[in-house]
């Protein structure tokens, strides 16, 4: 009789493929929530809707005038929000590759995206020291909220989209509550270093912490303390994004500044696995929603998109 506590054997992950696409960095990488697709965006101003199953380009997303930095996907798999250095974001119906709303406001780099899990919401971090929550039917903003004293690095809706999950480069990391745009918690206050990213946990009970001074920490949200650290990963000069993968046994994992993405167990904290390959910092990483597939995005030297999965 198996014991059901004990993890999976760690499976290693390979390169299976190299796309380019891009002739600049690539600033993101993620999955729509049903994993038929993937987007790419960067600072070339474009983003790039691929196939999961083909590896193949399925469309080309063009109207900012400037580089793109994030992207999100509605959690039908049929919407991207872009986020650009044009001071907008766009969203853009993936398959038709049309802008369908264009929203203006942010009055410097729009840094940071994502949708609510509802979708009827998008929020955004700029330069502008603001956060931006914008009501999707509309494209009008329901809150500016007056954030961080620096740039807004990263925001996240919870599971039930009751709460957001900021950090910036001030140092701090701060919980709103969505429906008013009132602080309710600050998880982090330190002057540096900077908080470089933040995203709940898929149940929303954690929050997963990245810092420029080589940190990546997981939080309880309720106590407001740090529960695991993660370490061996190079990040000091880049909003590298992380992420969980839960699709075979439960791992953290994180792009780095050594051009490898990495792969740690949850858990144990222990190192699992380093991905090399890209030839410049891994700026941004995400895993397939229920495949045990990683794409990762690498910066100006590298300018592709990689795919990894397990045999």
């Amino acid at each position: 009789m198996a014991d059901n506590n004990q993890p999976p054997p760690y499976l290693p992950y390979r390169q299976k493929e190299v796309l380019t696409g891009h002739t600049r960095a690539v600033s993101c990488v993620k999955f729509s929530n049903n994993g038929h697709l993937f987007a790419s965006a960067s600072l070339d101003g474009t983003l790039i809707v691929w196939s999961t199953q083909t590896l193949t380009q399925l469309s080309g997303l063009i109207g900012h005038s400037e580089g793109v930095s994030d992207l999100a996907w509605s959690s039908d798999s049929s919407y991207i929000c872009s986020a650009s250095d044009d001071r907008t974001l766009r969203i853009w119906d993936a398959r038709a590759a049309e802008t369908v709303k264009t929203l203006r406001g942010h009055t410097d780099v729009v840094f940071c995206v994502n949708f609510n899990p509802q979708s009827n919401l998008i929020v955004s971090g700029s330069f502008d020291e603001t956060i931006r929550v914008w009501d999707v039917k509309t494209g009008k903003t329901n809150h500016v909220i007056l954030a961080h004293s620096m740039p807004v690095t990263s925001v996240h809706f919870n599971k039930d989209g009751s709460l957001i999950v900021s950090g910036s480069h001030d140092g701090s990391c701060k919980i709103w509550d969505t429906a008013s745009g009132v602080c309710l918690k600050t998880l982090i206050d330190d002057k540096v270093p900077a908080v470089s990213f933040a995203k709940f946990s898929p149940n929303g009970k954690f929050i997963l912490v990245a810092t420029l001074d080589n940190a990546l920490k997981l939080w309880n949200y309720s106590t407001g303390k740090f529960i695991k650290s993660y370490a061996g990963h190079v990040n000091r000069v880049y909003c590298i994004t992380s992420t969980f993968s839960v699709t075979n046994g439960k791992y953290i994992v994180s792009g780095s500044e050594d051009r490898c993405v990495y792969i740690w167990d949850l858990q144990g904290k222990n190192l699992l696995q380093k991905l090399e390959g890209h030839a410049d910092t891994v700026i941004s990483v995400t895993c397939h929603p229920s495949e045990n597939m990683i794409v990762s995005a690498g910066l100006d030297n590298d300018r592709t998109v990689r795919v990894w999965v397990q045999d």
